[in-house]
């Protein structure tokens, strides 16, 4: 069984070959997509993803955080739970930063995974 997956951001790799990666850095790569895409932008999944970009440009605050907290854990449960199940969100919110942690587990292997993400930081 083949186990490299289509990376993200969509490359090519020194070859000229459609670049790859493994499932642990696909599943974050999925992750980030749901974050970081906002409803209404995928045409035939109008409802897929939290919007996470959408928030740079509101007011930080502790409510912002528990609110996105809540958002992303349901985005998240609701598009990847037959390949996660998530543990645990938190949304730190700190000056002009917010920033998610996101602690899961995998189903497959039950390996417990913790990633990072902050729209500041975001892939492009």
């Amino acid at each position: 069984m083949d186990n490299s997956y289509l990376d993200y951001p969509f490359f090519f790799d020194g070859r000229g070959r459609v670049g790859t990666t493994n499932e642990d850095d696909h599943i974050r790569d999925m992750i980030h997509q749901i974050l970081f895409t906002n409803p209404g932008e995928r045409v035939n999944r109008p409802d897929f993803g939290c919007g996470l970009l959408q928030l740079v440009f509101m007011p930080n605050s502790d409510a912002l955080a528990t609110a996105t907290q809540f958002t992303v854990q349901g985005a998240l449960q609701r598009w990847l739970n037959d390949l996660i199940r998530v543990e645990h969100v938190q949304v730190k919110s700190e000056d002009e930063r917010l920033e998610v942690t996101v602690v899961y587990v995998k189903r497959d292997t039950g390996e417990r995974r913790q990633e990072q993400f902050s729209p500041d930081r975001q892939m492009t």
